[in-house]
């Protein structure tokens, strides 16, 4: 059984359409694939659509979720994939959209600098390689540093330019870890730290942290992901088993310009039986706009 938890469209920083996402997913073999694009849940409709009305007819089911961008009170970039949450309840959606709006002068902070350095490059070219309204983030700027040809790919322009390292790198607002958990929780769904190891892309969290986050509501640890050492996926296995977390691996597939793949890494089929059961309990007390229980799994 292949489930991928982590992967995202072009409604934020992907390149294929949810449509295509899912076709791509059940040409993939999958069985289970969930929908995190970041700081927005605006992909649903279309992706829940393209698996209803799939000429396969295929079984595979969908998970509705979306990456919350947070940062704790060192600054330090932390995702929070929240899953099988209600997108109805008001604080959570408030929260994304104004993480979403806060996204569009970090960017323009980013390119003044890149400018100043000597490189070339516009909000308005930025926001060329974004679909619509989508998500905006730093593999759009990316894209139009390849298209101006001041690098070759995506990952070139991470790698010399925009990883959180880079003197051009700039927070933008964003919920505390907990604050997001709280809003996932409330919203009747499942928190997943997302990558929190993965020391090439920044400084990473502390063991403190994590029992902060856990006191907050926390269901699990993305474990098997392209970003983390071995080493770093030992101390995140130590770690889970000792404070009874949730383990996931996941793909966190963006479509062409990245390396990742879907399914590359998977969720074991017993780890994601334990986070719907998870999501079953929060739905029953979850703060929701509506008595109607909300469920973020989408199948034939």
């Amino acid at each position: 059984m292949l489930i991928d938890l982590h992967t995202h469209s072009n409604a934020s920083d992907g390149t294929d359409t949810p449509s295509q996402l899912i076709d791509k997913a059940i040409n993939k073999g999958l069985d289970v694939v969930a929908l995190t694009d970041h700081d927005t849940t605006r992909g649903w409709e279309e992706a829940s659509q393209a698996l209803l009305h799939h000429p396969s007819r295929s079984a595979m089911k969908l998970v509705l979720g979306a990456e919350i961008s947070c940062q704790d009170a060192q600054g330090i970039s932390i995702h929070m994939l929240g899953l099988l949450f209600d997108p109805r309840y008001t604080p959570l959606r408030e929260e994304l959209e104004k993480t979403r709006e806060n996204r569009l002068s970090r960017m323009a902070k980013i390119i003044t600098r890149l400018n100043e350095a000597g490189i070339d490059i516009t909000i308005d070219e930025v926001y060329a390689q974004r679909k619509g309204d989508a998500t905006l983030g730093r593999p759009h700027l990316a894209d139009a540093l390849v298209a101006r040809g001041h690098v070759a790919s995506r990952d070139e322009a991470f790698a010399a330019l925009l990883h959180n390292k880079s003197k051009f790198y700039i927070n933008h607002y964003s919920p505390s870890p907990s604050d997001a958990i709280r809003l996932i929780k409330e919203a009747g769904g499942v928190a997943i730290i997302a990558h929190p190891l993965a020391s090439q892309r920044g400084r990473t969290i502390s063991v403190e942290l994590f029992d902060e986050l856990i006191s907050a509501g926390l269901d699990g640890v993305e474990v098997d992901h392209r970003d983390h050492s071995e080493s770093e996926k030992s101390e995140l296995i130590r770690l889970a088993i000792e404070r009874d977390l949730i383990v996931t691996g996941s793909s966190d597939y963006h479509g062409t310009g990245k390396l990742n793949q879907l399914a590359e890494y998977t969720t074991h089929p017993r780890q994601w039986e334990a986070l719907e059961a998870r999501a079953d309990a929060s739905s029953s007390s979850a703060k929701v706009d509506s008595d109607e229980k909300w469920r973020g799994v989408v199948q034939r």
